[in-house]
């Protein structure tokens, strides 16, 4: 069968992988020169399956809420005019209960746990190599009202079979040799000992180029205008550079999904948040992490990158602008700062913005639609690189007419 698959990030060259194993002539395209320039870029390596938690929740709400009047909040609400913003923002809303947190989270869990899993299997049949730590991940609390909370919500990962540890500011230190001269600063954390990290730039790209040499086609700088349909199929994808007639198609735009399924007339509920990263070298440093994780208290993700230390923070309702500037990454700077005084040369960091593709409700969209032969890979939000093996395969069971190894429901176009 002969498919194209919009997108050559994390989601896009994944499903390639998967269904060129599975026999298929594949067809890639992206308007960027190389794979994995846009969010699968600078993000912050972490194989998270024990933080996929639904971003939709009371305390999101409460944060949205100050962010109207405080800059410094971690979740950013800006309000916009346009119509697709107001849509998101409503759905989003209409998920911060309780109870649908609970059952997002669940869900998107159970995912990460296959998906992990998936991964695993592309590494050892690959070969690949992307400043992969195996681990585990710690979630640091900075107050003892915080880790309480933060056990409580950890509850949902263990009832899902997720191997967890609570451990004291000690215990933390212990895992991580590098929080020992910080560790007062902690009340203790959760410990993820399957929980892992990577680059997923070097992944993506390392992966893009075994396709390569199996025969799947990569074509670069084609920007997709719009899809065309007759009937229940989709016949064609215009591109700058001309149409591509395929059997099927896989949609793996990330937040960009919905500009091309407007032209049939289809609605895809993915907004782009805004996110920023920003990596320092090591340059000698003695005190960089061993073990990346999440500074809850301030919503900062780290994680060591061979030479290199990254960390992410902030999710802004900033449509489809990655513009920053040196003061938006100061706080999360002098979070990492806080905990890992000696991490690296904080004097050259490298700064990123991104946008991650976002669903109201947390789950990706995964699956066909409407339309018979286009299948949506999209959606994955802050989680790409824990996700995307698992939506390829996926995708991939759903194009073979085979059913997939993990249940759909709260997945499938919606």
């Amino acid at each position: 069968m002969r498919i194209t698959i919009l997108g050559a990030g994390l989601a896009g060259v994944t499903a390639a992988w998967h269904l060129q194993r599975d026999g298929h002539e594949i067809t890639v395209v992206d308007r960027q020169p190389q794979a994995a320039l846009e969010t699968s870029f600078a993000n912050a390596g972490l194989i998270s399956a024990g933080h996929a938690f639904a971003w939709a929740s009371p305390r999101a709400m409460r944060i949205m809420l100050k962010s109207l009047v405080l800059r410094d909040q971690p979740l950013r609400l800006r309000l916009s005019a346009d119509p697709a913003f107001w849509r998101w923002t409503l759905r989003f809303l209409g998920q911060c209960t309780t109870a649908r947190a609970h059952a997002n989270t669940r869900i998107k869990h159970r995912l990460c746990r296959y998906a992990q899993q998936a991964l695993g299997e592309v590494v050892a049949a690959t070969g690949i190599e992307y400043d992969r730590s195996q681990g585990g991940l710690l979630y640091l609390h900075r107050t003892q009202q915080s880790l309480e909370q933060g056990v409580r919500n950890m509850r949902i990962m263990e009832e899902g079979g997720h191997d967890i540890e609570v451990v004291d500011r000690d215990r933390a230190a212990a895992i991580d040799p590098a929080l020992a001269p910080s560790k007062a600063k902690i009340a203790g954390g959760i410990y993820c000992p399957t929980d892992e990290s990577g680059d997923a730039h070097k992944f993506t790209q390392a992966l893009a180029a075994q396709c390569a040499e199996a025969g799947v086609r990569f074509l670069f700088e084609t920007t997709a205008q719009r899809l065309e349909a007759a009937g229940d199929r989709v016949e064609r994808v215009i591109t700058d550079r001309g149409d591509l007639v395929a059997d099927a198609f896989v949609l793996a735009l990330g937040s960009y999904s919905p500009l091309l399924t407007r032209s049939l007339g289809e609605r895809v509920p993915v907004y782009p948040i805004k996110g920023y990263s920003v990596t320092i070298p090591i340059d000698g440093a003695n005190g960089a992490p061993t073990v990346g994780g999440v500074d809850e208290d301030n919503l900062c993700a780290y994680a060591r990158l061979g030479d290199r230390v990254r960390v992410t923070a902030v999710a802004e309702f900033a449509g489809y602008d990655t513009s920053h500037r040196p003061s938006d990454f100061r706080s999360m700077l002098g979070a990492l700062r806080d905990l890992y005084p000696n991490a690296g040369d904080f004097s050259q960091p490298s700064y990123w913005a991104c946008l991650r593709p976002m669903t109201p409700d947390g789950p990706p969209i995964v699956g066909r639609g409407r339309y018979r032969n286009l299948y949506y890979d999209t959606g994955h939000g802050h989680m790409g690189f824990t996700m995307s093996c698992g939506t390829a395969r996926i995708v991939t069971d759903l194009i073979a007419g085979r059913t997939p190894e993990v249940p759909l429901d709260g997945l499938t176009p919606r």
